[in-house]
């Protein structure tokens, strides 16, 4: 069964469509990553997996429910980051967690998840209005972890977190998949979306452009792989080897290194052994792969924005429809 499934979801703001048609599907147990330029339409689709505004046509469904049919159902198995948590000021960190055990009617131990997102123990007697955004952002996870959620959806989980922080983020998220959580994982910094997600999803301008593993993506999209070997004795003889290969673009000898961009990814073991039978040593390997940055630019022309939409950008919407699920804009 898939974890979440929306068929031609759509989303209107009145001339505006904030989501388009929308044909998508999270497995059970993976970390699926949501990704779009600002305006693509993510928070929306996240807000309408969440009950928190409605399609204007199609559906959705979470955790075989429909999303606003059976979202009694759906909320106790949901965890939720939201982008941007603003919590009480006057509350402690850990009666934040309690307020989330009780509203939930878990038994979970809030020390324990407290200590699981790293929040040190003098932290979490504090007021929370003390808390830097990292902190807030550890205290928000937390309560995201109660009753052991079956869909963990995070939106900007990385938010305000150093790279000590990032890491353990990561550590997290790959550990929840590993127990069986399905992760929805809506980020715009694409190297912590490499680092942790099974397959990803991207969208543009409301419509669905892409879902694929990243590695899948380098394969349809293309973009060459740059391999850079260091050879004992570069000839010009292994840089005709090298070229000859059929998935090599170029090669080329500079100083103690032979260069050689790959657009095929199986050519890449055969550069190593087609050299090896013509007598190079080889001394070391590098590859670069395109990065997910060049793939998603190229999925989304980057750089083209949103100039013609009226009023509000219905992205900008996700933290007061959390805070008050009835302020829906009007269609």
């Amino acid at each position: 069964m898939a974890a979440i499934r929306t068929s031609g979801l759509t989303k209107r703001y009145g001339d505006l469509t904030a989501v388009d048609d929308l044909d998508l599907e999270v497995r059970e147990g993976e970390v699926f990553g949501f990704l779009g330029p600002n305006g693509a339409g993510k928070s929306t689709t996240i807000n309408t997996l969440l009950d928190f505004t409605r399609p204007t046509s199609g559906s959705a469904t979470v955790l075989g429910h429909d999303s606003h049919e059976g979202a009694d159902e759906i909320s106790p198995r949901v965890g939720v980051l939201p982008e941007g948590f603003d919590c009480y000021p006057r509350l402690t960190g850990r009666r934040h967690v309690e307020f989330a055990i009780e509203t939930k009617d878990a038994a979970d131990d809030p020390d324990e998840l407290l200590e699981r997102v790293g929040l040190a123990p003098d932290d979490r007697s504090r007021r929370a209005g003390e808390y830097s955004t990292g902190m807030r952002q550890r205290l928000a996870t937390a309560m995201a972890l109660v009753g052991d959620p079956d869909l963990l959806i995070m939106d900007e989980p990385s938010s305000g977190l150093d790279p000590h922080g990032i890491r353990e983020m990561q550590d997290l998220v790959r550990s929840e998949a590993d127990s069986g959580t399905t992760v929805f994982f809506s980020s715009h910094i694409l190297e912590h979306v490499e680092a942790v997600c099974d397959r990803i999803g991207v969208l543009n301008d409301g419509t669905l452009v892409a879902v694929d593993t990243i590695e899948g993506l380098r394969e349809s999209i293309g973009g060459d792989a740059t391999m850079r070997l260091a050879l004992d004795t570069p000839t010009e003889r292994a840089r005709e080897v090298a070229a000859s290969i059929e998935g090599v673009a170029s090669a080329a000898v500079s100083g103690q290194t032979l260069e050689c961009s790959v657009v095929d990814p199986a050519a890449k073991a055969t550069v190593i052994v087609e050299l090896e039978r013509a007598g190079a040593t080889i001394r070391d390997v590098r590859i670069e792969e395109v990065s997910l940055e060049s793939l998603f630019t190229t999925l989304t022309n980057a750089g083209s924005e949103r100039e013609d939409h009226p009023g509000p950008n219905p992205e900008t919407k996700t933290d007061s429809a959390l805070e008050n699920p009835d302020s829906e804009v009007a269609e």
